[in-house]
């Protein structure tokens, strides 16, 4: 069966969805896309133009389109302030919804769209893509295999610089809202346990071009007596992490570090006596389903296979909801210099 989508916000977000649609055969054969939306219609040609989209239509007013097309699904990337009432409108038309992240401008707007989703019995998904790349895939696999022992923390450092332009360096919180998300719900996923408070603080460094909120660094509480520590900065000139962040897991028996991109490694305690124990390289397996770690694809495949089998996406909007409660836990906590509880 073939599905029909609306695409709302055809920006440079937009063209990344497109070329995740054509990555994969089975994706473009499943998909059809039948409406482009946007508040300047000439962006949305332009979209169209590029992908060769030339029976589409487009308009600038989403729920007419909506109604038209009689769309079976509505691939949001409005940016983050415009997303509720464009999430809203999709449920209120019968779509399944996959949003661009975060999930929603603030955790009041989110809890209203997870409510929408379950009265309207229409799955709502996030684009967390990056936890659906390998490295993130297989540390969470790793965890699961206890070759580490038992998890007690997670440490990530995020450094680099880029210069966008546009909404980005004119947002609020940038680090905390566009990009840290990502580590947040990654931290979340590979250690399998739940956010309970945090403690943050947040700056706007000297030198940044950003508006607000481009240096964070936090200290949250999971489950389990889980402690994940994250250091970040968008305004970081000179040697980069990698946008994956690099990693330290600490474990009972041992650690795993990932530097974002190509190098893992794990080691454990051997039994040496001494002050400080020897230790023994492991190996570190690969993702356990490779069809798993293509980012959006991987995404956009899990949100239809869901639509066809029923059973909710990993990145369904009342699961996510409690990576953005970190966000949000975070922001608060930087504004009010005290720790503050995650609920979500």
């Amino acid at each position: 069966m073939t599905l029909k989508a609306v695409l709302c916000g055809c920006g440079a977000m937009a063209h990344g969805w497109m070329r995740a649609l054509a990555m994969q055969p089975d994706l473009a054969r499943s998909v059809t896309i039948v409406g482009l939306v946007d508040l300047d219609v000439a962006v949305a040609r332009s979209l169209a133009e590029a992908f060769g989209l030339s029976d589409v239509e487009i308009g600038n007013d989403l729920d007419a389109m909506l109604e038209k097309t009689n769309a079976d699904i509505l691939f949001d990337v409005v940016i983050p302030a415009a997303r509720q009432p464009v999430v809203a409108a999709g449920l209120k038309h019968g779509c399944h919804v996959l949003s661009e992240k975060p999930m929603a401008a603030s955790l009041d707007e989110a809890q209203q769209l997870v409510r929408l989703a379950e009265e309207a019995g229409r799955i709502h998904a996030v684009v967390q893509n990056r936890r659906f790349i390998s490295g993130v895939r297989r540390m969470r696999r790793f965890v699961e295999s206890g070759a580490i022992g038992d998890l007690s923390g997670i440490h990530c450092d995020f450094f680099l610089a880029p210069h966008f332009g546009g909404f980005r360096e004119a947002m609020d919180n940038v680090l905390l809202l566009d990009m840290a998300i990502h580590t947040f719900d990654a931290a979340r996923f590979v250690s399998g346990r739940h956010p309970k408070s945090v403690y943050c603080v947040e700056t706007n460094p000297p030198g940044s071009w950003y508006a607000h909120g481009a240096s964070a660094n936090a200290v949250f509480r999971f489950s389990d007596e889980v402690v994940f520590t994250y250091r970040g900065s968008w305004c970081a000139e000179g040697r980069r992490t990698s946008w994956e962040s690099s990693w330290r897991l600490v474990g009972s028996k041992g650690m795993l570090t990932w530097d974002g991109e190509e190098s893992f490694d794990a080691t454990v305690a051997d039994d040496e006596p001494g002050l400080l124990r020897g230790h023994r390289t492991v190996d570190v397996p690969a993702a356990p389903h490779e069809e798993e770690t293509h980012g959006h694809a991987s995404v956009i495949s899990g949100f239809l296979e869901s639509i066809r089998s029923g059973r909710p996406p990993e990145t369904a909007g009342f699961d996510n909801i409690k990576s953005l409660a970190m966000v949000f836990g975070a922001i608060e906590s930087a504004k009010t210099g005290q720790p503050v509880a995650i609920q979500a």
